[in-house]
């Protein structure tokens, strides 16, 4: 079976993680601060401030911005659950709008049209690993005086007009489980310019604390492990070399397989997260199992719009993310794949017929 994901784990990170076993120094610390100052470094940006998820650092992300209940936040249909979720633990309402068919992500023109007067941010997504038109957002998020949260979860090193996402917009959310282009098991990182807003970051991940036992504010703990920083760092400093394999890989595919590759903006630099076709809604099951019988991994990224799930059931119709809903398959884009692991999936792919 050539797997749809693999973490890239070497002698490295286990070393890494032996070191910080043998300290005996495993919660929140040196390490941690570390991963923090050379994120920040490479993102571009004053601060880093990491979590113990993602999914933790959107929220923290949210809180600290002065999102809360009956605020409304615009993001994309189609993305992970806890994109939204995020925003519902502030006890906020996401205001869902469709996509670009092209790249996924969110579609600027339909941002704009959602705006209202209890709009408080937009959280673009750059979704699989390509960028989100950032110019657009911004001039519109400037016009409204909105805040920009840029979902980064997928895109560790992904670039637009020439800078990193996550350094964009007020901030910026990053994601390390353990399928990510960098990995941690489980973490997340948030990456802003704004003093105020990582000092209230800080605070929020740290039971609302500055100074120990004086909370000032409800936090909540979602700190970051040095064992989680420690393989962080190590990754980091692969990051590059291992989002050029993902390139190269999807470069493989794009001029090999009989189907439509997937559009990529020429002003922006698309990492891979996922590479992702489409297929006929009608045939998409025969054509899993297909890859099945031939041992192909295969994700569907994601099988639902965000506004049907049911903890949502936001009455919105967004019919490209529905469209997209039943026609993606992402096929194996990781680098860990062999050269012939990529010419056996090229080969599987093209024998389909519907």
């Amino acid at each position: 079976m050539i797997p749809i994901s693999k973490p890239e784990i070497g002698r490295e990170e286990i070393e890494a993680v032996k070191s910080v076993l043998e300290s005996g120094m495993l919660a929140q610390g040196e390490e941690v601060e570390e991963f923090e100052a050379k994120f920040a470094s490479f993102i571009g940006v004053k601060h880093a401030i990491a979590t113990n998820s993602g999914t933790s650092a959107l929220h923290t992300a949210l809180a600290s911005a002065g999102i809360r209940r009956g605020d409304e936040v615009i993001t994309t249909a189609f993305s992970f659950f806890a994109t939204a979720s995020a925003i519902l633990m502030q006890g906020a309402r996401p205001v869902f709008v469709d996509i670009d068919p092209r790249t996924y992500n969110i579609n600027p023109e339909k941002v704009e049209r959602a705006i209202t007067e209890r709009t408080k941010a937009i959280i673009p997504v750059h979704l699989y690993g390509q960028p989100c038109e950032m110019k657009e957002l911004m001039a519109i998020a400037e016009e409204h005086r909105l805040m920009v949260i840029e979902d980064a979860a997928q895109a560790h090193g992904a670039m637009y007009g020439g800078r990193r996402v996550g350094s964009i917009g007020d901030m910026g959310v990053f994601s390390f489980y353990s399928t990510k282009n960098i990995i941690t098991g489980e973490g997340g990182m948030i990456t802003t310019d704004d003093d105020e807003i990582a000092e209230r970051a800080r605070m929020i991940r740290n039971h609302g604390q500055r100074r120990r036992y004086v909370h000032e504010c409800l936090g909540y703990n979602y700190r970051m492990t040095n064992i989680a920083a420690a393989i962080g760092l190590v990754q980091l400093e692969k990051l590059e070399k291992l989002n050029a394999r993902r390139i190269s890989n999807a470069r493989y595919y794009s001029e090999h397989l009989k189907v439509k590759p997937p559009y990529v903006a020429p002003h922006l630099r698309h990492v891979f997260h996922q590479y992702t076709i489409r297929v006929n809604s009608r045939s998409r099951a025969k054509f899993l199992h297909h890859l099945e019988a031939h041992g192909i991994g295969y994700g569907i990224y994601y099988p639902m719009p965000l506004p049907r799930q049911p903890a949502i059931a936001a009455r919105v119709y967004c019919p490209e993310a529905e469209l997209a809903s039943g026609e993606v398959v992402s096929i194996p884009v990781h680098p860990g794949l062999k050269t012939e692991d990529i010419r056996r999936v090229v080969e599987v792919v093209n024998e389909y017929e519907e």
